[in-house]
């Protein structure tokens, strides 16, 4: 199994945040690697999506995100088709003067044996990319 947390400072205020961690359906514009994205379900408590991935390979898997305004969402897996375990959040802290604590925590383990190469590029290597995408999608909401 295979975890991460990211705490970074972003320059944007946590409501521009929540708004993008939440606009599943433009993912693919701007996060490297989602090449889909099908909302299943939505409402104001969350959401069930299926994500298209190409990274390194293609697959896909279905997340249920539960929502927690404006302080992040949190999200478990359904079913897809390389992973056993893909659950996490992001936490927003409000820090004042348009500036918010992001943290995001994943928690992934493929449903057969993936080379740890493949689990490393998903988890570690994309995540801080990942997370600057979306500051920059905030501070283009300001």
């Amino acid at each position: 199994m295979a975890n991460a947390k990211k705490i970074m400072t972003f320059d944007a205020d946590i409501n521009s945040i929540y708004k993008v961690i939440t606009d599943y359906a433009s993912y693919p514009e701007y996060m490297d690697g989602v090449s889909g994205l099908d909302i299943l379900e939505s409402d104001d408590n969350g959401a069930r999506a299926k994500y298209h991935l190409n990274l390194i390979k293609k697959f896909s898997y279905i997340l249920k995100m539960k929502h927690n305004a404006p302080n992040g969402l949190s999200w478990e897996f359904e079913s897809g088709d390389i992973f056993k375990v893909n659950s996490g959040s992001w936490e927003l802290k409000d820090l004042g003067n348009g500036k918010t604590e992001v943290t995001y925590n994943i928690e992934v383990e493929a449903k057969v044996f993936a080379p740890k190469m493949i689990v490393n590029k998903l988890v570690e290597v994309n995540l801080p990319t990942m997370m600057k995408a979306v500051e920059k999608r905030a501070q283009s909401l300001l």
